[in-house]
C-alpha cells in the first residue's frame, strides 16, 4: 500500500533565513530518511511528500496515498500542528499520530492543562498572559516559570524562565511576549525530579513504552529542559538514564491518564515533574515526538527497551493500522 510522509525538513528553513532556534522543532534529513527507510522495510510504498504547502499542491493535483505518516510540526499559528491532519480530513486520507482537535489542544499548554486538570490529574497551577497589563493580575506564589504557550523543543526556556519576584515576572514576561508573539503560560515552579515518558497505542490500549529521568550535569543552563539544554552539546549539561522502577511507576500512571484523556493516538511522549513532596505532575505532552534515531527521547526510550527504530515505526503502525481496520483489510487483499 501508498503511504505519504509529510514533515518540515529543517534545512530548507534554515535556507530562507529561519535561524537555529526558529527551526528547532523541524527535522533533520537523517530523520526522515530512517523514517522512510522503516516504513519501506514493513511493505509501504513509500511517497516524500514534504511540508503542508506541498502536501497541498499535491492533492490540488490528484495525488492521494492509502495512508500518510504525517509529521508535520507547522511554521505558523497557534495551531499549526493541527494545519495537515486538518487537510487530509478534508480529503478522507487517514494519517498516524493524533487529530487536528487533539494537536491544536495539546500545541496550547494552557488548554491541555486545563483538560488534564478537570480530569484529576495532577498540574501545577498556572495563569496565562496575553498582554503585559495581564501581569499585574497573576497572583500565584513565587517561585514561578514562566515560557510561551506555543512552542516546543524547549523554545523560550533559559536561564531566566524560573523568576523569583514581581519584578522578575515582569521582564522576563514582557521579553516573552515580544519574542514569540504569543501569550505566555506561568507555572507554580516545581522543585523535583524531571522525567519524559514514552507512549505508545491508543486510548485504552495505549501503554507506557518507558520513562527516562532528566539528570542536569554541570553545564546544565537554568532551571527546565530548555532550548540551551537540548541543542549542541547536549551530552555534556544533561544525563538521560532510565528512571527508578518507583518513579517510572508513578510518573507512567500520570503520562498514561494524560495521554488518554487528551486523545492522543498511537505514539509520542509526556513530560513531567516533580513536586516538592515528590508526587508528579502533568508539564506538557509531545503527540509528534521526535523520531531521530539515538538522538530524540522517544527514540532513546526504546533503544533502552530493546526496541529499534524500525521497531518503534512499526508499534506506533500497529496502532496507527488498529484504528484503521479498513486499510487491514485491502492490506489482505493486496497479499
Amino acid at each position: 500500500m501508498r503511504i505519504g510522509v509529510t514533515y518540515d525538513l529543517r534545512a530548507d528553513y534554515l535556507a530562507m533565513g529561519y535561524g537555529e532556534e526558529d527551526t528547532a522543532e523541524f527535522d533533520s534529513e537523517i530523520t526522515i530518511e530512517a523514517i522512510c527507510e522503516a516504513l519501506t522495510s514493513l511493505g509501504w510504498q513509500v511517497t516524500r511528500v514534504g511540508n503542508v504547502k506541498a502536501l497541498a499542491e499535491a492533492l490540488v493535483a490528484g495525488q492521494r496515498w492509502d495512508a500518510v505518516f504525517n509529521f508535520c510540526e507547522g511554521l505558523k499559528g497557534l495551531a499549526r500542528e493541527a494545519q495537515v491532519p486538518a487537510l487530509l480530513d478534508a480529503y478522507d486520507i487517514p494519517y498516524v499520530f493524533s487529530d487536528a482537535l487533539t494537536l491544536a489542544m495539546t500545541l496550547d499548554k494552557s488548554i491541555a492543562k486545563r483538560v488534564v486538570r478537570d480530569c484529576g490529574i495532577p498540574t501545577p497551577d498556572f495563569a496565562v498572559i496575553e498582554r503585559t497589563t495581564d501581569i499585574r493580575n497573576v497572583k500565584l506564589p513565587y517561585p514561578l516559570f514562566l515560557k510561551p504557550i506555543a512552542e516546543g523543543s524547549g523554545k523560550g526556556v533559559n536561564g531566566k524562565s524560573k523568576v523569583d519576584n514581581a519584578a522578575g515576572l515582569k521582564h522576563v514576561a514582557t521579553e516573552l511576549l515580544a519574542r514569540f508573539q504569543q501569550p505566555v503560560l506561568v507555572e507554580t515552579f516545581l522543585p523535583g525530579r524531571e522525567f519524559t515518558v514514552g507512549i505508545l497505542g491508543t486510548g485504552d490500549q495505549a501503554r507506557v513504552l518507558g520513562v527516562s529521568e532528566i539528570v542536569p550535569k554541570e553545564a546544565w543552563v537554568g532551571h527546565g529542559y530548555g532550548f540551551e539544554n537540548k541543542e549542541g552539546n547536549w551530552q555534556e549539561k544533561v544525563a538521560i538514564i532510565r528512571a527508578d522502577p518507583s518513579s517510572a511507576k508513578a510518573a507512567g500512571r500520570v503520562a498514561l491518564a494524560a495521554w488518554r484523556a487528551l486523545r492522543c493516538r498511537d505514539g509520542g511522549r509526556v513530560d513531567i515533574r516533580n513536586d516538592a513532596n515528590g508526587d508528579p505532575n502533568f508539564i506538557e505532552v509531545n503527540p509528534v515526538a521526535g523520531l531521530r534515531p539515538d538522538h530524540s527521547d522517544l527514540c532513546l526510550i526504546a533503544n533502552r527497551e530493546g526496541l529499534s527504530h524500525r521497531g518503534l515505526i512499526g508499534r506506533i503502525m500497529e496502532s496507527f493500522m488498529k484504528r484503521n481496520p479498513q486499510l487491514c483489510a485491502k492490506l489482505r487483499v493486496a497479499a
